[in-house]
C-alpha cells in the first residue's frame, strides 16, 4: 500500500499516530536489535502480573527496562535498587506512552566492586532488624541424636562431614539434597531449613536436633546463593541450632552472619557437632570414679565422726558407777552411825544424875521413866533414818531417770547415725550398680560397633580378601606377579596360585659355609 498520497495544499504526508508509533519501533529494533547496556539500576516495581518494571540510569539519562514474567524467574541476579549491572535484551517502544524500552532477558553485575555493595548493603539492612545479634544465637546440642545436612549429594562435601563424624562420634545423618550454586540454590536451600524444622517431633522422619548448611569453596558469584534474603531470614526463623559452613575458612557469606555458629570447612562443621566418642568415654570413666570416691568419703566421715563423739562420750555407766559408789558407802556408814549415836545419849543419859521431881513425873509412882525415854529415843532415831532413807531413795530416783535420758539420748543418735550409715551405703549400691550397668551397655554397643565396622561380616556374604607375602593384595596385575596368594574365606584360609603366575624359582643348592679356624 502506498501511503504518499497527495493533499491539498501540502506535499507532506499525513500519518496516524498508530502508523507513526509503529514505523518508530520498526526502526529501533531495525537500528539496534540486540544490546547490552550498563548502568544503575533505579525504581524497581513487581507488580502481581509477575512482570519486573526497573530503571537503568546513569548521570544523564535514564532508559526503561522491563522482564516480563516467563523470564524474571530466570535471571541470574535479581535486580534492585542502587545495584550497578550490564543489562542485555532488545530495544523496543511502547506506544501505549510514547517511550522507548529495553526488553532484558540477562542481568550481571557490573563487576566485583558492584557485588562487594550490593552485598554491604544487604548485610547492613538484614543488621538492622536484628537477625545476627548475638543475643539470640542459641548454644549448639552436646550429644545430637540426628544431624540434618543441607547440601549437594554428590559433591565431597558430604563425604568429608560423614568421615568425620564416623571417626568422631557415629550418628544419624539426614541429608536434604539441593542445589548449591545457580538459579534454584536460594530457594532450595531455603526451603530445606524450614522443612527439617517442620518435620514432627516422634514423627516417621525423626527431627533434627542440628543442622549443618555446607559447601565447598568458590567464587562470588558461585557463594551468591547463600547471601539471598531468603536464606538468611531461613536460617535466622530456624527453631534447630544450625551451623554455617560454606565456602573455605577466608569465604563469608550472610548465612554465617545469622547461623547460630560458623565453621570455616564443613569438616570443622562436623567436630563441632559432636564431641570425640573416646575422649567422652574418658570423662564419663574419671566421672564415675570421682562419684565412687566422694560416695565413700561421704560414709567415712561420719562413720568416723560417730567414732569421735563416742569417744568423748564415754560408756553410759561409766556416769553412774561413782554415785552408785558413794551411796553404798554411805548406807553402809549409816546404820552403824544411828547405832553409836543412840548408845552414846544413852550413856549420856545414864551418867547425869535426875532430879528426884523430874523422876517423880516421868516414871509417875512405878519406875518405868528410864523405859519410856529410851523407846522415845528409839523413835526418834527410827524417824530421822526414815528421812534420809527418804532423801537416797529420792536421789536413786533422781539418778536413775538422769541414767535413763542419757541412755534414751544415746540410742537416738546411735540409731539416727546408723540410719545416714544405711542410706548412704544403699546409695553407694545404687551407683556402683549405675556404673556397671553404664558401662556394660558401652561395652555392647562398642561390641556392636566392632561386628558391624569389621571386614568378617562382609566375608560371610561372599567376599574374599586375597593375602600374598607383604600383605593384602588390592589389583589383579599385583596378584599375577606372585606364584601363589592366600584366600581368607568366612569359614578358613585356602592357598591358590593365580592364572598367569609364574613359577616358583627352583632353590640354588647351599653352598657350604667355611667355618673359621679360630
Amino acid at each position: 500500500m502506498d501511503l504518499l498520497e497527495d493533499a491539498p495544499g501540502s506535499n507532506a504526508y499525513e500519518f496516524t499516530v498508530s502508523e507513526l508509533s509503529g514505523a518508530v519501533k520498526r526502526s529501533l529494533e531495525d537500528q539496534f536489535g540486540r544490546v547490552r547496556v550498563r548502568g544503575e539500576i533505579g525504581r524497581v516495581s513487581r507488580p502481581s502480573s509477575g512482570h519486573l518494571y526497573f530503571d537503568l540510569k546513569d548521570d544523564r539519562s535514564v532508559l526503561a527496562a522491563v522482564t516480563w514474567k516467563g523470564q524474571a524467574s530466570k535471571l541470574a541476579q535479581r535486580p534492585e535498587e542502587g545495584m550497578e549491572v550490564i543489562a542485555t535484551g532488545r530495544i523496543t517502544t511502547f506506544p501505549g506512552q510514547s517511550k522507548y524500552q529495553l526488553i532484558v532477558d540477562q542481568i550481571e553485575p557490573a563487576g566485583l566492586g558492584a557485588l562487594m555493595a550490593m552485598l554491604e548493603k544487604r548485610r547492613q539492612a538484614l543488621a538492622a532488624e536484628g537477625l545476627f545479634d548475638e543475643a539470640r544465637k542459641r548454644p549448639l546440642p552436646s550429644l545430637p541424636r540426628v544431624i540434618g545436612v543441607v547440601t549437594s549429594p554428590s559433591g565431597a562435601v558430604i563425604r568429608d562431614i560423614l568421615h568425620r563424624l564416623r571417626d568422631r562420634f557415629p550418628t544419624r545423618v539426614l541429608i536434604w539434597p539441593v542445589a548449591v550454586q545457580g538459579e534454584g540454590c536460594a530457594p532450595q536451600v531455603a526451603a530445606a531449613i524450614r522443612g527439617f524444622n517442620d518435620l514432627p517431633q516422634g514423627g516417621a522422619i525423626p527431627r533434627p536436633d542440628l543442622l549443618i548448611v555446607a559447601r565447598g569453596g568458590g567464587s562470588l558469584e558461585d557463594l551468591w546463593g547463600f547471601n539471598e534474603e531468603a536464606v538468611v531470614r531461613a536460617a535466622a526463623e530456624s527453631r534447630i541450632p544450625l551451623i554455617s559452613a560454606v565456602g573455605h575458612e577466608t569465604d563469608t557469606t550472610l548465612i554465617d552472619f545469622a547461623s547460630d555458629r560458623r565453621a570455616p570447612t564443613p569438616t570443622a562443621a562436623a567436630e563441632m557437632a559432636v564431641p570425640v566418642l573416646a575422649e567422652l568415654s574418658a570423662r564419663l570413666a574419671e566421672s564415675q570414679a570421682r562419684l565412687l570416691r566422694c560416695s565413700l568419703h561421704h560414709i567415712d566421715r561420719p562413720r568416723q565422726r560417730l567414732r569421735d563423739l563416742s569417744r568423748a562420750l564415754g560408756r553410759p555407766a561409766a556416769l553412774t558407777e561413782s554415785a552408785r559408789q558413794r551411796l553404798d558407802l554411805w548406807a553402809g556408814r549409816l546404820d552403824p552411825a544411828l547405832h553409836g549415836l543412840v548408845r552414846t545419849r544413852r550413856h549420856q543419859l545414864a551418867a547425869r544424875p535426875m532430879p528426884v521431881a523430874l523422876l517423880r513425873r516421868f516414871t509417875d509412882g512405878k519406875g518405868h521413866a528410864l523405859h519410856r525415854l529410851e523407846h522415845r529415843l528409839d523413835a526418834a532415831a527410827t524417824r530421822r533414818l526414815e528421812r534420809r532413807r527418804d532423801r537416797m531413795t529420792a536421789m536413786q530416783e533422781r539418778l536413775d531417770a538422769s541414767l535413763a535420758r542419757v541412755m534414751a539420748m544415746t540410742r537416738r543418735a546411735i540409731s539416727t547415725q546408723n540410719q545416714k550409715l544405711a542410706d548412704l551405703s544403699r546409695r553407694l549400691d545404687l551407683a556402683a550398680h549405675r556404673a556397671i550397668r553404664t558401662r556394660d551397655d558401652a561395652l555392647q554397643r562398642m561390641d556392636r560397633m566392632r561386628l558391624s565396622l569389621g571386614y568378617t561380616e562382609t566375608l560371610k556374604r561372599g567376599f574374599v580378601v586375597v593375602r600374598g607375602p607383604d600383605g593384602v593384595v588390592t589389583s589383579a596385575q599385583a596378584a599375577r606377579q606372585m606364584p601363589q596368594v592366600e584366600l581368607e574365606f568366612a569359614d578358613g584360609r585356602v592357598i591358590a596360585r593365580p592364572e598367569g603366575a609364574p613359577s616358583k624359582p627352583a632353590r640354588k643348592p647351599k653352598t657350604p659355609e667355611q667355618k673359621s679356624l679360630f
